[in-house]
């Protein structure tokens, strides 16, 4: 059976911290940074657990602030 890897890159710059990524996302890979803030002084998302990525796009879909590409790859060698 294929195994569906995900990846996610967030622009933090974007981001303003408004957690509606770290809600959506169904596999939690996705945690507000709780120390740094970007140039824009929020605590931005960033993917705390990526190996837990199924590409799904949910955090995109929510993002108001488009900081997302979420990426998907089918290993059908498994």
């Amino acid at each position: 059976m294929a195994k569906v890897y995900g990846a996610v890159t967030i622009d933090s710059a974007r981001c303003k911290g408004c957690n509606l990524c770290v809600v959506a996302c169904p596999c939690k890979v996705l945690a507000l940074q709780p120390k740094e803030v970007n140039d824009r002084g929020y605590h931005f998302a960033y993917a705390a657990n990526p190996e837990a990525c199924i590409g799904c796009a949910a955090c995109a879909t929510v993002c108001p602030d488009a900081c997302f590409e979420v990426y998907r790859v089918v290993d059908r060698d498994n």
